[in-house]
């Protein structure tokens, strides 16, 4: 069985990289750097088939340097010892440069043993990670490293690379098979991003057409939950929308489904971002302890990174489903930044400036820790918070009545 068709294209120079100019294009920083002839150790980080690996090789040929690959995944500390020992050979008296794919998975013992070997420079580090580099990569190699973020490509970007796949797999076969526009883009936009996928997708389609590759021969090849997702276009707000409006109307299991498509179609970031509004928003104080919940839940996703990032993630969904709601703090700001903008609440009282301190009344000095004391500015509208019917919030309501009565 020959390669994937994105292995026997993959780019030999940076003007083939499609999507990271930033990085690569004429003013890009790697590029840059390359070309004047410093290295350095680098940090990739973004998502799959966006180029890293393809750009970890380029440096690799343009330095001479050896050049090693570890994905962390499968490697272990012997593999790295191995990498180690090769820079004491004829091999390796240039460096050698060590390529780790998903670093993420290299425990902090595995990645300490190259310090001594990327501070003396037998050993270059390139290291990749789809997951937040300053949550998965020690810090001892995050200061002696740069970090660059590579990008989802735009479906713009993708459809240049598809027409250079096109082109060689009609060079390959001798075929001169055409490819609609159409079917192109709609490639592109299914791939979310991807490079890898995207021209893998077409290489599959290609065998199945003899002299055209039309939208309709793209779509049997693309599952339907994916075929409609755009993470640039509408679709993506559509889903973050579905899975606020299912936890707000407390639906775990249609919750949870659009966490899944949010999660399978690559925006995990997206969905922990969204999740954790939620908790303030809809939950509130309803159950005050959620957004701690939640944002633990989130924090413990991006360390442990994907796949096992499903499971705290899916923990605060259900959470947030199942939870009492109460939007009574977001209505609360909402009536206030009205008042602020209808240009009331101006005068704030007097006895909050340093100079009338001595007409504030202390609350801790009365019973109950509170005294009748006015906060609001004279021009303000006030009324802004009313107590939800949760059971949370009608507690403290008792509460404080019965505090501001004397405890009756």
């Amino acid at each position: 069985m020959p390669e994937p068709l994105a292995e026997r294209i993959r780019p030999t120079s940076f003007d083939d990289i499609v999507g990271q100019s930033h990085l690569f294009g004429k003013n890009g920083a790697v590029r840059k750097m390359v070309e004047r002839g410093y290295l350095t150790n680098m940090i990739f980080s973004g998502p799959p088939g966006t180029g890293k690996t393809t750009a970890s090789m380029i440096i690799a040929r343009s330095s001479g340097m050896r050049l090693r690959a570890l994905n962390a995944t499968s490697a272990s500390l012997s593999d790295v010892k191995d990498v180690i020992k090769e820079t004491d050979t004829l091999f390796g008296q240039k460096g050698v440069l060590l390529y780790l794919d998903e670093i993420q998975y290299f425990n902090k013992k595995q990645q300490q043993s190259l310090l001594e070997f990327i501070e003396d420079g037998r050993i270059t580090l390139i290291a990749s990670t789809t997951e937040n580099p300053y949550y998965c990569v020690y810090n001892s190699l995050l200061s002696r490293s740069a970090v660059f973020e590579f990008r989802a490509v735009t479906p713009e970007d993708l459809v240049k690379a598809l027409d250079r796949a096109l082109a060689f797999l009609n060079a390959e076969s001798g075929k001169d098979v055409k490819a609609d526009p159409e079917a192109l883009m709609k490639l592109a936009k299914v791939a979310s991003g991807d490079v890898r996928r995207a021209i893998n997708t077409l290489e599959n389609v290609y065998a199945t057409v003899d002299t055209s590759v039309t939208k309709d021969d793209v779509e049997a090849f693309v599952p339907s939950f994916t075929s409609v997702y755009d993470r640039n276009g509408d679709s993506h707000y559509d889903l973050l929308s579905a899975l606020q409006k299912s936890i707000r109307g407390s639906d775990p299991d249609a919750a949870i489904l659009y966490l899944c498509m949010l999660i399978e179609n690559g925006d995990m970031l997206s969905a922990c971002r969204r999740l954790q509004v939620i908790a303030s928003e809809d939950v509130g104080l309803a159950y005050p302890l959620a957004p701690v919940i939640v944002k633990s839940c989130v924090d413990s996703a991006l360390a442990v990174g994907l796949p096992e990032a499903v499971i705290p993630l899916s923990h605060a969904t259900e959470l947030l489903a199942t939870s009492p709601k109460s939007n009574s703090a977001y209505t609360a700001y909402a009536k206030a930044k009205e008042d602020v903008a209808s240009g009331g609440a101006k005068a704030i009282p007097r006895f909050f400036q340093a100079k009338y301190a001595d007409e504030y009344k202390y609350p801790h000095d009365y019973p109950g820790h509170w005294v009748k004391q006015k906060y609001l500015p004279d021009d303000a509208k006030g009324g802004y918070y009313t107590f939800g019917d949760n059971k949370t919030e009608q507690l403290a309501k008792a509460y404080w009545e019965s505090v501001k009565n004397g405890g009756k």
